[in-house]
């Protein structure tokens, strides 16, 4: 196997074959996914860096790596000792991937970048923004294909088919939601890159990206026909007879060479999720451009989905209080941050309708915690042999619905600052649970709910109080969420989302809290409709975290009333030892 470094000779004998000046790697795949297979972890093959987000370019005598801060740490680490330089994002004034390109690139020179690899928007933008200073920016042929050796093929896994009684509506019916807003638009036909909205549309799962229950597929959807791209080997004789009721299966490949053969008219497209290979066919002056139509159709779960998402906390609890019943909270060194995560997910495995993990664990110890993102290997997952946190951020599959949920456990003792933090984050957490609000009103209105003590204290955390997450699909999902981007799109009955305000002090301490709620219709008054979050998680937050002098006597009744709710409905479904620890980490805060 070649090093990093005989790789980027490689890539730069190959760059210069082509009159390429740079290589321009995003690290995403064909459908702009979050999280990608590992065929297209291109990043990882060509600079060693392992991290989720990052941006690689190579020059003829530069090779560069840019992270944020989750990967700091761990992006200077895995390229040590390469060619590799790293250059991080958001500090110093250090340049973004496009500033440096237009700072460093000479006018006349060419950058390339893998047509599969970038969405038509940004290509578009990029291409205007270089060629302002001379730079030639060019969609080409996946140049690292040519040297990977061994690459992983295009995953293949079975399809299973999701019955109706946990999606709520047949594949039809969701193809008659898409065309009627297809006609409003005025379009004939929508081409849908989006590998979970082709998912949820489908009603079809699989496994091709790990804790992602997706398949690798494109859609085309016109007013009386719809084809679906994806293997055809990967169907069982059931599902396959199933899904031919409203689809025609044509092979994954077909569709860079068949799309424009098959379209007549207006194509309705994102721009932000279609890949450039699609633009001659999709990127004319008749398109129309838009978020996917199923987007905003699968972030709004019918009640068929809702009565999904809250079994799957309601088992989700079951297993976390079996697991907090088991989890010696005394430092003695005979666990670490993998083996507490380990534990939960054993009790996890027992649960009815169980898949997997929704994303992989983060489970960080003390300076560990600090880091947002931070995930164990067997060789950094730290011993918990003294006094601290850890914060474990884990969420499961199920097969009606799905769980994302944080809390931050404390070993030993804790110290007066590390109760107040906690207090200060659950104060925050807790004013965006209980929030009525004015129906229209989007997430980034609501965010500072979750801030204003920590901001009152002088400290703040960076990352978005609430993701969108899916029903049995990706932990992560849109078009809303809650932090102070402000992303125009409104709070809507059956949305879920997260609620996770935290604080992190590097080289001592992370804390996060972490429920999923949500949307519902609240009242109807003479001003109007107002809309209230529905909370699913049921555990218990950390009662020796808890500074009751940060506390006013309604957040102690709120509280209380949660940890009696929790009680009521896992009393009767945790194993017999469990039941004393639910009944006193459930037990009412009264003030002394």
């Amino acid at each position: 196997m070649l090093s990093v470094d005989e790789r980027v000779r490689a890539l730069r004998a190959l760059m210069e074959e082509k009159g390429y000046d740079a290589y321009l790697v995003t690290g995403t795949d064909p459908h702009m996914s979050e999280y990608v297979a590992s065929r297209w972890r291109t990043r990882a093959f060509i600079s060693g860096f392992t991290g989720s987000a990052g941006t690689v370019l190579v020059t003829k005598d530069d090779a560069i790596l840019w992270v944020d801060s989750r990967y700091f740490i761990q992006g200077a680490a895995e390229i040590s000792g390469s060619c590799f330089r790293l250059i991080k994002l958001d500090i110093d004034d250090n340049p973004d991937p496009y500033t440096y390109i237009e700072k460093n690139i000479k006018s006349g020179l060419t950058v390339a970048t893998d047509e599969c690899g970038i969405n038509i928007d940004s290509y578009n933008n990029l291409k205007k923004r270089f060629g302002k200073k001379g730079i030639s920016f060019v969609a080409s042929e996946d140049l690292l294909d040519k040297i990977w050796e061994n690459r992983p093929s295009i995953p293949n896994s079975t399809l299973r088919s999701v019955p109706l009684g946990y999606c709520g509506l047949e594949s039809s019916d969701k193809l008659a939601k898409v065309r009627a807003t297809l006609k409003e638009k005025g379009a004939d036909y929508t081409f849908i890159s989006s590998i979970d909205d082709i998912a949820w549309l489908t009603n079809l799962r699989g496994d091709d990206i790990k804790c992602n229950p997706v398949f690798m597929s494109f859609a085309l959807i016109t007013m009386d026909k719809a084809y679906l791209f994806t293997s055809p080997t990967r169907f069982t004789d059931e599902v396959k007879s199933i899904v031919e009721k409203d689809f025609i299966i044509k092979p994954y490949e077909k569709a860079y060479t068949e799309l424009k053969n098959l379209v007549l008219g207006v194509a309705y497209y994102n721009p932000e999720r279609v890949n450039m290979a699609f633009a001659s066919v999709l990127d004319v002056e008749s398109s129309i451009t838009g978020r996917d139509i199923t987007t905003d159709l699968k972030a709004k779960k019918n009640e068929i989905e809702m009565r999904g998402m809250r079994r799957s906390h309601l088992m989700d609890g079951v297993a976390y209080i079996n697991f907090l019943s088991k989890l010696n909270t005394t430092p003695d060194g005979s666990l670490d941050e993998i083996a507490v995560s380990t534990l939960l997910e054993k009790e996890r495995e027992r649960l009815e309708g169980y898949l997997g993990p929704s994303f992989n664990p983060i489970s960080g110890f003390k300076e560990h915690g600090a880091m947002c993102h931070y995930s164990a290997t067997p060789e950094s997952s730290k011993k918990i042999d003294c006094d601290g946190l850890l914060v474990l951020d884990t969420g499961s599959q199920f097969y009606y619905g799905m769980t994302d949920i944080t809390r931050t456990l404390c070993f030993g003792n804790p110290t007066e600052e590390e109760k107040k933090d906690y207090t200060l984050v659950l104060k925050g957490h807790l004013a965006l649970a209980r929030q009525i609000f004015y129906k229209g009103t989007k997430g980034y209105q609501l965010d500072v709910l979750a801030k204003q003590y920590m901001w009152q204290a002088g400290m703040t955390f960076y990352h978005g109080t609430g993701h969108g997450v899916g029903f049995n699909l990706n932990v992560h999902e849109g078009p809303m969420n809650i932090s102070s981007k402000p992303i125009d799109v409104a709070l809507e009955k059956g949305m879920v989302v997260s609620d996770e305000p935290g604080i992190y002090k590097e080289g001592r301490h992370g804390i996060r809290i972490e429920n999923l709620i949500a949307v519902d219709d609240y009242v109807q008054t003479e001003f109007g409709s107002f809309m209230a979050f529905e909370v699913l998680t049921m555990v218990p937050y950390e009662k020796k975290l808890i500074d009751l002098k940060y506390l006013d006597d309604s957040e102690i009744e709120q509280i209380n009333a949660y940890h009696q709710w929790i009680k009521e409905e896992l009393i009767g479904l945790v194993d017999e030892d469990a039941k004393a620890y639910l009944e006193s980490a459930t037990s009412p805060l009264v003030r002394e």
